[in-house]
């Protein structure tokens, strides 16, 4: 499908607006080819109450990339549904409050750049015009920075930056394609949450390393603690990076 990339600041006006009452509501869950990151799997599993592995088997393909050996996780298609999203409904997303990023995102599209010398990460941001799409020409009388407070998109992407810093770490020490027992970690300990916390509870995973009481502790009752040492266990077991607490 054919779109124009517009740039646009986080202080510019939009000239669009999404509801109901546009003649092209839902559309856009159609015809998806939709990476899923793992804090958006996260937050979809807990929304429906499922474990990460239901959730994976039930709705989501795996795929792996044909250079890096990375995971890519991408809802299951359907062709029988327009390949639309399978939490769409007549009414709308039926998990609004956990949606993807990207769905967050849309119609804007964000790239980030990380200064060498500072850290720090700098944002970019475009407009996503497809033919299927009929808000824009809407004043919603909104910046691009109010649109995206609007949507509480900053958490998401806080923590997809995450992902995309593991990425270019990975390329960085360990070009090329991984093996099949590293793609094995990467998808265990990023998207698998419910079955890495198993192993690490159950099968003494860790037992190689000395994790402090109290990270132990919050892995094993939160997400997002489990997300963020999921990320360190794979610098370790990848990349040889040792792990540190207390940053």
């Amino acid at each position: 499908m054919a779109e124009d990339m517009i740039p646009i600041s986080p202080q510019d006006l939009m000239d669009f607006n999404c509801d109901f009452a546009n003649e092209c509501f839902n559309d856009c869950c159609r015809d998806l080819n939709q990476a899923l990151t793992p804090y958006d799997i996260l937050r979809l599993k807990n929304n429906l109450g499922i474990s990460s592995q239901d959730f994976l088997k039930t709705y989501t393909a795996l795929h792996y990339g044909p250079e890096s050996g990375l995971p890519v996780i991408e809802f299951k298609p359907n062709p029988d549904t327009g390949h639309e999203c399978p939490f769409v409904k007549p009414e709308g997303c039926s998990v609004y409050a956990d949606r993807p990023a990207s769905c967050r995102m849309y119609p804007l599209a964000r790239a980030i750049a990380r200064s060498r010398q500072t850290g720090e990460i700098a944002e970019y941001f475009a407009l996503i015009e497809e033919p299927h799409c009929k808000g824009f020409g809407r004043q919603a009388g909104k910046t691009v920075e109010q649109w995206l407070k609007g949507q509480e998109v900053d958490k998401h992407n806080k923590e997809n930056d995450k992902l995309m810093e593991l990425i270019s770490l990975k390329n960085r020490i360990l070009p090329g394609k991984l093996e099949g027992a590293q793609s094995d970690k990467f998808y265990l300990a990023l998207y698998d949450l419910d079955e890495f916390r198993k192993e690490i509870v159950e099968k003494d995973l860790l037992a190689q390393f000395n994790i402090p009481e109290d990270v132990l502790k919050k892995i094993k009752a939160d997400d997002e603690a489990l997300l963020d040492f999921g990320i360190k266990w794979v610098k370790t077991m990848l990349f040889g990076i040792e792990m540190t607490f207390g940053e």
